[in-house]
This record gives C-alpha cells, sequence and structure tokens, in this order.
C-alpha cells in the first residue's frame, strides 16, 4: 500500500456499490450466526456445551478439506461463476432459516449439524468466489485498488454484521422467535444482493491440468505464507471472543439484556473505523497500521479481564476498542493477502481458499476447546455459575486472546516491512 493518497483509497468508485452489498449479507448469514447458534441450541434445546463444541470442531474439520475444494470449484467453475453463487445463495438461504426453526424435524444436535454444515459450506463457497473476483476486480482500480475495495467491502461487511447484531433485539418485540425471524430476514435479502452482482462475476476458467497450480503457487511463496501464518494467529482472539460473548456477557457481566445492543456497539464501532485504517495504512504503512491496531486490542482484552457483574458500561467502552482494532484486522490482511495473489499471477486468485481455510479454523479450535473446557469447570449457559465457573471464563475471554494477540504483534514485528 503505497504512500500518497490516503482520500483515494476511500473516495467513490464507480459499480462498487452492489460489492458492498453482497459483502454486508453474505457476512450477516457468517460470524452472528456462529454467536447466536451454540447459545441458542444450549439454551432453547438444553444441548450441552461439550456436545455442541465436538459438533463444531467436527464441521470445522471438515474445512481442512473442504475450503481449499470449494477454492478449486471457485476455479473450475467461473465461466459459470454467477450460476454457483446463486445456488450457494438458495442453499445458505435454506439452512440459515432451518437452523433456527421454533420445532425441529430431527434431534436437535443432529439437525445443529445439519443446517450448520449446509449454511457453512454455502458461506464458505461465497466467500471464497467474491474475494478470489477482488483480485480481479481491485486491478481494475489503479495502484491503491486493493485498499480501496477491501474498504468498500470490509465497510459492508461490518455493516451487515451491525445488522445482524441487532436484528433479534428489534425483532423480540414483534415475535416470540427473533432469531428465527433474523435468519428469514436475511433468507431474503440473499436475492436482492446476488442480483446487482451477476455482471461482476467474469473470470476465465483455468487450463486443463492447472485446476490446482494457484494453490502450489501460493504455498510455495513465502510472504504468502507468512501471511496466512499471521492470519491464523491474528484470527483467534476473535474466534475465542465470538464463540464466548453471549456467555460473557452473560453469566459474568450477568446482562444478558445488553448482548444485542453491546453486538451492535462492536460492529459499529468497527464499520466506523474501516476508513481510519485505511488512511493510516496508506500514510504510514500497513504494518505500523497493523501493529497499532493489535496494541489497542490488547489493552481492550486486559480491560476485560478486570469486569465483573454490572460492569456493562466498561464493557461497552472495551467493545468499542476493540471494534475499532478489528476493523484494521478485516481491512489491511486481507488487501495484503489481496495484493500477494495479483503479484503471483490470475491462478493464485483460488488462493482465499485458504485464506477463508485459517479464518474459520480458529473457529473450530475455539469452539471444541473451549466450550468442553467451560463445562467441565462448572459453566452452565443460562443459569448460576459459582466464582471458579466465572473466573476460566474469564480466562478464556479475555486472558486467552490477549496471549494470542501477543503472538500475533511478535509474528508481524518479525515480518519485513517490504512484505506489508
Amino acid at each position: 500500500m503505497t504512500a500518497p493518497a490516503a482520500a483515494r483509497a476511500l473516495q467513490g468508485s464507480p459499480g462498487l456499490w452492489p460489492w458492498t452489498a453482497f459483502s454486508g449479507v453474505v457476512a450477516a448469514a457468517g460470524l452472528p450466526i456462529y454467536i447466536h447458534a451454540p447459545a441458542h441450541y444450549a439454551a432453547a434445546h438444553g444441548v450441552s456445551l461439550a456436545a455442541l463444541g465436538a459438533v463444531l470442531g467436527a464441521l470445522r474439520l471438515l474445512d481442512v478439506v473442504q475450503d481449499p475444494v470449494l477454492g478449486w470449484l471457485a476455479a473450475r467453475g467461473a465461466a459459470r461463476r454467477g450460476l454457483w453463487v446463486a445456488l450457494a445463495a438458495v442453499v445458505a438461504a435454506a439452512a440459515m432459516v432451518g437452523l433456527f426453526l421454533p420445532a425441529l424435524p430431527a434431534p436437535p444436535l443432529v439437525w445443529f449439524a445439519l443446517t450448520l454444515t449446509a449454511l457453512f459450506s454455502a458461506h464458505g463457497f461465497l466467500t471464497i468466489v467474491f474475494y478470489a473476483q477482488g483480485v480481479q476486480r481491485a486491478a481494475g482500480l489503479g495502484p491503491d485498488g486493493h485498499l480501496r475495495l477491501a474498504s468498500w467491502r470490509e465497510g459492508g461487511a461490518l455493516a451487515g454484521v451491525c445488522l445482524a447484531a441487532v436484528l433479534p433485539t428489534a425483532l423480540a418485540g414483534v415475535t416470540g422467535a427473533p432469531l428465527a425471524a433474523m435468519a428469514l430476514v436475511l433468507a431474503l435479502a440473499l436475492p436482492a444482493v446476488v442480483l446487482p452482482m451477476r455482471g461482476q462475476w467474469q473470470a476465465a476458467a483455468p487450463a486443463p491440468g492447472r485446476a490446482w497450480a494457484g494453490f502450489a503457487r501460493v504455498l510455495a511463496d513465502a510472504p504468502a505464507r507468512r501471511l496466512l501464518l499471521i492470519a491464523l494467529v491474528n484470527a483467534a482472539p476473535v474466534a475465542v471472543t465470538s464463540t464466548l460473548f453471549l456467555f460473557f456477557v452473560e453469566a459474568r457481566l450477568q446482562a444478558p439484556g445488553a448482548a444485542g445492543p453491546l453486538l451492535l456497539l462492536f460492529f459499529a464501532s468497527a464499520g466506523a473505523a474501516v476508513p481510519l485504517w485505511g488512511r493510516l495504512a496508506a500514510r504510514h504503512g500497513a504494518r505500523r497500521a497493523l501493529l497499532a491496531a493489535m496494541g489497542l486490542a490488547v489493552v481492550a482484552f486486559v480491560g476485560a479481564a478486570q469486569l465483573g457483574p454490572g460492569d456493562v458500561t466498561a464493557f461497552a467502552v472495551i467493545c468499542v476498542a476493540s471494534g475499532i482494532a478489528m476493523a484494521a484486522d478485516v481491512t489491511i490482511l486481507p488487501a495484503l493477502f489481496s495484493r500477494r495473489l495479483a503479484h503471483l499471477g490470475p491462478d493464485a486468485a483460488q488462493g482465499f481458499g485458504l485464506w477463508n481455510f485459517v479464518s474459520r479454523v480458529t473457529l473450530a479450535l475455539a469452539a471444541v476447546t473451549l466450550l468442553p473446557w467451560l463445562e467441565a469447570r462448572g459453566l452452565v449457559a443460562g443459569g448460576a455459575n459459582d466464582a471458579a465457573a466465572l473466573a476460566a471464563l474469564t480466562q478464556a475471554y479475555a486472558v486467552l486472546p490477549c496471549l494470542l494477540k501477543l503472538v500475533a504483534i511478535a509474528l508481524l514485528a518479525a515480518t519485513s516491512p517490504e512484505e506489508s
């Protein structure tokens, strides 16, 4: 990201609004669903945290094979990419609605596994295709095209997540099943954002025998591998806090009614900060901007570790700080990786299958390790918890992410400025 014009990275670019809208709805169908689903099935259907963690871990293990394969399919199906996107959107919509049905047609744990598998498979394909197409689209936006596209794309994603964060609270007043209503709203929104993107899916299919060449090129490239490692470690704190957010607000702060507004505050702060980090990255370099954001995240995690019952206002301040910090992660890191893939050649765009994998595997590790660990220490979803269970929750939610973020800082600090 070269210096001069920070403003250029954020100024309007013709034809990018469909990217913002598409990114918003797809993002709303991802992380918010992941945040709500485990807590919902634990409280509403009585599924144990250990069982939920095991299922989530198994589903994410599927990503070890699935995400690279989805990247390969995105490359092989490039000539009919619009059709594949439409089919994936239909699957995602049906799975979202099914996940939160008030009356489940199968045992809760089985239905949880089936619907989440369908949802995250479709969501993964949509994300990989979208980001891979962005490598080509950014090339036509000038020297700072990757940062400019990332600003439009990630700003839309965070706006969509804000919408998903506030929808359950807003819909609770008009329906007794707000999560089911949210899923229906998002399902209906998918066609509205897929249609304007229909002219954007333009990519040539790879030559025969070269379907996996892009993966090989990415994995053989040291800067690309280093970015993947940084992304893996840096995503882990967000995965931990995303998995445990509702449990922390409900049990540690004892303020379950504040969860929706606090989520909205977090994602709104992130969305508002996207232009700021774009300017800072353009002016001072991506590496320095990311290090500053990571330092802010560490301060936020340290603050969260000090909280107790009723500390909602203090946690709101922490949500603002951590949201601002996360905005740098989701804007600058994908732009750096996209720029690197563009340098490696058109076949390398399918490398976003690897990027999507490292982003999602952290969610698996968080679920499969932390949920059973917390249950073993006595944490009860929606019930009374003793001091030992609450202390374990604080360690998992605040102390562990702080340590992980420090590792990410060390990795980024050891990276050459020329590579970032």
